[in-house]
């Protein structure tokens, strides 16, 4: 349940392994000194200690355990709460998959609990370790280091999008009789899927950059306004290939409605030519006593050439007016 605990004293990591109990009693006696604590996907009991040691809000708890929550920031008495939304791409089932990281964020501590396999966050704790100047900011400088994590994870996912809607759009565009319609609907759905979960981060971002946020550190909103401007270039982006998908789907169904038109245009124009000898064939099979040029040597090959040179006529008719 509990990935990693860790204890760090002016923007160092204490050495060696730090108990649970160790760490909660340095974060708070410690002034220059705060614990992070990394949990993946907890049960209720497996999270209660934790929750009790920090005196989490129980609504907060509820939310991290279940996950399924929106990104948001939420002040509760000391600690704050925030939800950001994990993204990763299959390419082979053109899906966005979806995870979560929920952070409390309070004095002299940091809990993180990440459900999904999107943006693990032992790099992140790796490189933040290196950066002493950050972690002396404390708990915030965590947050800041899993929101931007969290952020840089979209680039892929955009990446992924981008190759399949360049691929759709090929396939609209194409002489192939093909109908993309499906793909295209599905592929849209994943990119509002993931405007959902990411412009209410923004919002999030925004308080943080400003320090609309109660106890931030004045020195970070710099590094949280980086952070702001990447993911509004990521939701931008978003809507521009949600865009594109729409006119991808409007245009599929143009073509489709061309290809419509263009069948029955080429089944009007060769019904035409079978009725010719269908008509004078008709004529010629009444069996009347008197039928024209009926003892004519040359009556039976003189209405075939004119059945072929009628239908040959409408033939290069039609396939002049583009029909055929």
């Amino acid at each position: 349940m509990i990935v990693d605990c860790a204890v760090y004293e002016a923007g160092v990591r204490r050495p060696g392994d730090v108990a649970f109990t160790e760490a909660l009693e340095a974060g708070r006696c410690q002034p220059d000194a705060f614990v992070w604590i990394g949990v993946f996907e907890p049960t209720a009991e497996e999270f209660d200690a934790v929750a009790r040691e920090f005196e989490l809000h129980p609504l907060a708890v509820e939310d991290a355990i279940h996950a399924h929550q929106r990104p948001k920031i939420e002040v509760y008495e000391d600690t704050l709460f925030v939800v950001l939304k994990t993204a990763r791409y299959e390419d082979a089932t053109e899906s966005v998959h979806f995870g979560e990281i929920q952070l409390f964020v309070g004095d002299g501590f940091v809990v993180t609990v990440r459900h999904g396999r999107g943006s693990a966050l032992g790099d992140v704790r790796r490189s933040l370790e290196k950066s002493h100047d950050l972690l002396c900011c404390g708990p915030f400088a965590v947050l800041h280091a899993v929101a931007d994590r969290v952020v840089d994870d979209y680039a892929p996912v955009l990446s992924g999008l981008d190759d399949d809607i360049g691929e759709i759009e090929a396939q609209v565009f194409t002489h192939e009789r093909s109908n993309p319609t499906e793909r295209i609907y599905k592929l849209k759905r994943e990119v509002l899927e993931f405007h959902r979960n990411t412009r209410p981060f923004a919002e999030a971002l925004h308080r943080l950059a400003v320090g609309a946020v109660p106890k931030s550190h004045p020195e970070l909103n710099s590094y949280f306004r980086d952070v702001y401007d990447h993911l509004l270039r990521v939701v931008g982006e978003i809507e521009d290939k949600r865009d594109v998908l729409t006119d991808a789907l409007n245009a599929n169904l143009a073509q489709v409605s061309v290809r419509q038109n263009e069948d029955m245009r080429a089944i009007s124009a060769w019904v035409a030519i079978a009725a010719v000898p269908t008509v004078i064939g008709a004529v010629y099979g009444m069996n009347f006593e008197h039928m024209p040029e009926l003892r004519s040597t040359w009556a039976y090959p003189a209405v075939l050439v004119l059945m072929g040179l009628v239908c040959w006529g409408l033939w290069r008719r039609f396939k002049r007016a583009g029909w055929l």
